[in-house]
C-alpha cells in the first residue's frame, strides 16, 4: 500500500523547489543518486560518533544540488542522534572577521541548532536542558550532589580555550533552573548564542569575564561539540553553505584570514585535534580551484585539497578526499527524480498522477534538446520547469501535457563570473541569484 504524503509536507517540498531552494522537510521523498557520496558521508558520521572529526568541502556548480545534498547528510546525522547547526555565509557572516561578522555567523548557527526531536532549529535550550537532566540522573544514581557531577562533567570543557566561562554559564543555567529564575536562564542562553556585545553586561548578568566574539568563533564550536556529547548526543555536525561569499571578498587580506581559519579546521580534523565534530562546507568549483582568489590561491590549502593523481589516472573518484566533487545526476536518475516529484505532487496517491510515464521521458528529451547536458548537471531549473508544467495542468485539466511541452522553457543555470567583483556591502545569495556584470 502506498504511503500518503501529508499536505504540509507536500506543499513545503513543492513550494521550495519552485522557488529554487532546498525543502526543509520531506527530502527523503525526492532524494535520488549520489550513492557513493552518501556512503562516504555516513562513514564520516560514524567516525565523528567514535570520537573523531571530519572535514568535507562539497563542491558543485550552481543549481547542481549542493545545498540539497548537505540537507540529506544533515537529516542522516539527526537520525543518528547528532546535534546539527547550519548557516549560509553572507557579507555579514563569515569565518574570520574583526567587525562582528564571525560572531554573527556563530549566532546564526546556534539559532539553527537542530536535534532529532527539534529538526527545525531553536534546539539550544533543549540541549542544555537535556544536559542538566543527565547530570541530575547521574547524581541520583551515584548518590552524589548535582553540583559535584556538574563540575566533573564540565571539567574537560573548562580546560579548553574559552571553556571556563562556558562552564560557568551552564552552571548559572542549572542554578536558575533550581531557583526557577527565568531571567537568568534567558541570560545564559543569550550568552551561549553569542548575543552579548559587551563583556561588562555579561559580567553583570552572569559573573563571567568573556563573551563569544569574532576571535573565539572556532574554539566555541569545538567546546559546543564536547558539550553536546556530554548531553548524550553523538556529536556536532556544522553545515556552512554559500562559501563562495568568501571568494567574492575584494580584500585579499580578508580572504586570506578566512582561508587560514578553514586551514585550521582542516588541520584539526585531519590531525585528531578536534573531537565529536564534523564540518560540511558547500562551495562552487571556482571557490576551490581559482588560483587567484579561490582556496587554491592559498598554498597550504592547495596541497591538502589537491586531487588524488592515482584516482585521476584511473578515471575514478577518491571519496576519501576532503574535497568532494558532486557527480552529475545521470539521465536515469533524473527520470526517477521526476517520478518522485510527480508522486509528491499527487500527495503519494498514484490515482491522482497528472501526467503519465511517457510524458516524463518526453520532457527529458525536450530538456536535452533545449539546453544539452546541463539539464542533469544542474537540475534545479529542470525541476522548476517540470513543477510549473504540473501546476498548469492541475489548474487547467482541459490542457494536455503534449500541448504544454513545446512551450516549456528551461534555462541553463548561470555561473558567476570568475572576474566578478564583490563589495562587502553587496547582499547576494549565490544559490538564488543570477549574477550580472
Amino acid at each position: 500500500m502506498q504511503k500518503r504524503i501529508r499536505a504540509k509536507e507536500r506543499d513545503a517540498i513543492i513550494q521550495s523547489l519552485k522557488t529554487g531552494v532546498t525543502p526543509k522537510i520531506g527530502i527523503q521523498h525526492i532524494q535520488v543518486g549520489r550513492v557513493n557520496e552518501l556512503k562516504a558521508m555516513i562513514q564520516d558520521i560514524k567516525r565523528i560518533e567514535d570520537g573523531g572529526a571530519a572535514f568535507r568541502l562539497i563542491i558543485g556548480d550552481y543549481g547542481s544540488g549542493k545545498t540539497f545534498f548537505m540537507s540529506v547528510v544533515r537529516a542522516i546525522a539527526l537520525e543518528n542522534k547528532f546535534v546539527t547547526v547550519h548557516a549560509d555565509l553572507s557579507p555579514d557572516r563569515r569565518l574570520h572577521a574583526t567587525n562582528g561578522q564571525a560572531k554573527n555567523l556563530y549566532s546564526e548557527l546556534m539559532i539553527n541548532m537542530a536535534t532529532r526531536n527539534k529538526p527545525d532549529g531553536n534546539a539550544l535550550t533543549s540541549v542544555v536542558e537535556k544536559f542538566i537532566t543527565q547530570v541530575q540522573k547521574e547524581a541520583d544514581s551515584t548518590d552524589s550532589s548535582v553540583e559535584k557531577i556538574l563540575h566533573q562533567r564540565l571539567s574537560a570543557i573548562s580546560e579548553m580555550v574559552g571553556g571556563y566561562d562556558f562552564a560557568k554559564v551552564i552552571e548559572a543555567y542549572w542554578k536558575a533552573s533550581e531557583q526557577e529564575d527565568e531571567q537568568l536562564k534567558a541570560c545564559a542562553i543569550k550568552w551561549l548564542r553569542a548575543e552579548y556585545n559587551s563583556k561588562i553586561e555579561a559580567r553583570n548578568d552572569l559573573g563571567v569575564r568573556t563573551i563569544i566574539s569574532d576571535a573565539s568563533f572556532y574554539d566555541s564550536l569545538k567546546i559546543m561539540s564536547l558539550f553536546v556529547r556530554q548531553a548524550g548526543y553523538s556529536g556536532l555536525l556544522v553545515n556552512l553553505d554559500e562559501m563562495v561569499n568568501l571568494y567574492k571578498l575584494n580584500s585579499s587580506q580578508a580572504r586570506k584570514s578566512n582561508y587560514e581559519q578553514i586551514l585550521r579546521m582542516l588541520n584539526d580534523c585531519l590531525q585528531g585535534n578536534a573531537e565529536y565534530i564534523g564540518f560540511l562546507l558547500g562551495g562552487t568549483p571556482e571557490f576551490l580551484l581559482d588560483p587567484r582568489k579561490g582556496l587554491y590561491s592559498y598554498e597550504a590549502l592547495q596541497t591538502r585539497l589537491a586531487d588524488n593523481n592515482f584516482a585521476k589516472q584511473a578515471g575514478v573518484i577518491d571519496y576519501s578526499s576532503p574535497a568532494l566533487h558532486l557527480a552529475s545526476l545521470t539521465p536515469e536518475e533524473l527520470y526517477i527524480l521526476l517520478k518522485n516529484l510527480r508522486h509528491v505532487y499527487a500527495y503519494g496517491d498514484t490515482s491522482k498522477y497528472l501526467v503519465p510515464d511517457e510524458s516524463l521521458k518526453t520532457f527529458l528529451v525536450h530538456c536535452s534538446q533545449t539546453i544539452g547536458d546541463a539539464y542533469f548537471r544542474t537540475p534545479r531549473n529542470t525541476i522548476k520547469a517540470f513543477l510549473d508544467m504540473l501546476a498548469v495542468i492541475e489548474q487547467n485539466p482541459d490542457i494536455s501535457w503534449q500541448q504544454l511541452l513545446d512551450s516549456v522553457e528551461v534555462e541553463e543555470e548561470k555561473d558567476s563570473d570568475i572576474d566578478m567583483e564583490y563589495t562587502e556591502d553587496a547582499q547576494e545569495d549565490d544559490e538564488l541569484t543570477d549574477f550580472k556584470l
